[in-house]
């Protein structure tokens, strides 16, 4: 495949990463700080409409396996446009939590199927491994271009970050549209739909009886929530243990560029090594990075830039190595929107539990977000608990590393 062809399937990737950041991100502490929403409450809405997201997953998979990827992505982004747009402009005159709850559903849900769609046409455009790596690499690159600009843009937009985040929204727009034009204009081979014949339960049993798959998915479960707690509170600890909230844009946009430039540093290690040996050494990476963060407190804001460059680096594995081994393994059994759909629902089902678990403890240790409380138990759910699963998902990956090695 030319590069030129590679880089337009990626471009797409830069506005649905832009939009999704603050979704996973600043939600929280956009209706936390504007005084709409109280933690515990906010925690058990994000819980909920993750998990709703999350359940949709595998049906979305099923259903994009069926009809044309490049249509069924062209009409998800719809909602998703209309529901970000909602989810930084509440009306005044709508209860603040039906609010959340609808434009995250509309945001979370068009995403979603995007999103599938995007990663397992991805998969049928590539018809080799070192292909597929090369269109997850370019897709993920651009991601994180999109979340170094919706990190740093709020605060360039305005000195507010609750303005400036409304205002990002009508840059998010633009960027959709342009590269949503030249993404879908990619002419691609038509691909024809392998299990048409198979329903939704019997398509979800072969995909779940993949033993492989399923080491795969046990190794991303471990690893996905060690990563979404750190996302979840990522501005709280900034703000009230490091007592930078002014950088927070500098240092996300550190962690995603850094990020960035791993990617092509461990599609490298990945054709050299094989994949799992390289995702290994990104989480050993990734412990030795973050294990710093426990010791900070505030005014540390320098070190703890070298910690989001150190972990930014390894999280370009995690962004790039897996999703390979996904579309290899869906393409091989023809249903690469389905395990991708399984696949989506568990990071779904990990950024859930990191908000209806963190959230809800925070606020019963009396934390509150620039209100104090207690800061110990934010630096024990920032840092530690995510230090204990990475090395769970660590020895997995160490005692499964022969299975998952397929096709290097």
């Amino acid at each position: 495949m030319q590069r030129s062809a590679v880089l337009r399937y990626g471009l797409l990737g830069l506005p649905l990463a832009f939009g999704a950041l603050p979704i996973y991100l600043f939600v929280p502490d956009f209706y936390s700080r504007s005084a709409l929403l109280n933690l515990t409450m906010l925690g058990w809405i994000l819980l909920g409409t993750r998990l709703a997201d999350a359940i949709a997953d595998p049906l979305f998979g099923w259903l994009i396996d069926r009809v044309s990827k490049p249509r069924f992505l062209t009409m998800a982004l719809i909602p998703f446009a209309l529901g970000f747009i909602a989810l930084f402009h509440p009306h005044a005159d709508v209860d603040p939590a039906l609010w959340l709850v609808g434009s995250l559903l509309a945001c979370t849900l068009g995403f979603s199927a995007a999103m599938i769609a995007y990663q397992s046409w991805g998969g049928d455009l590539g018809e080799y491994t070192h292909v597929r790596l090369r269109l997850t690499g370019a897709r993920e690159g651009f991601g994180l271009i999109g979340v170094v600009l919706a990190s740093v843009l709020p605060s360039l937009l305005s000195e507010d970050p609750l303005q400036g985040l409304k205002l990002s929204v009508w840059v998010f727009m633009p960027l959709l549209a342009v590269a949503a034009w030249v993404t879908l204009r990619l002419r691609t081979k038509s691909i024809a739909p392998a299990t048409a014949a198979s329903g939704f339960w019997k398509s979800l049993g072969e995909v779940l009886g993949d033993r492989v798959y399923r080491r795969l998915v046990g190794v991303f479960v471990a690893n996905g929530i060690a990563s979404a707690f750190p996302a979840t509170l990522f501005v709280f600890f900034v703000a009230d243990v490091l007592g930078a909230q002014p950088k927070t844009g500098l240092l996300l946009g550190l962690y995603f560029l850094s990020a960035a430039l791993g990617v092509p540093l461990w599609v490298h290690l990945s054709s050299s090594i094989g994949r799992p040996k390289a995702w290994l050494w990104a989480m050993l990476l990734a412990i030795m990075a973050f294990a710093g963060a426990a010791s900070l407190g505030a005014g540390d804001w320098p070190l703890f830039a070298l910690v989001c460059v150190g972990s930014g680096l390894a999280m370009g594995a995690d962004l790039t190595i897996p999703a390979s081994l996904v579309a290899d393994l869906g393409e091989g059994k023809g249903r690469t929107a389905s395990y991708f759909g399984i696949w989506n629902l568990i990071a779904k089902f990990n950024l859930a539990l990191a908000a209806g678990v963190a959230l809800p403890l925070l606020g019963w240790f009396d934390y509150a977000p620039g209100q104090g409380g207690n800061p110990q138990v934010l630096v024990m759910t920032y840092v530690l608990l995510p230090l204990s699963l990475k090395l769970c998902a660590m020895v997995l990956l160490w005692c499964w590393r022969e299975p998952l090695a397929f096709k290097n």
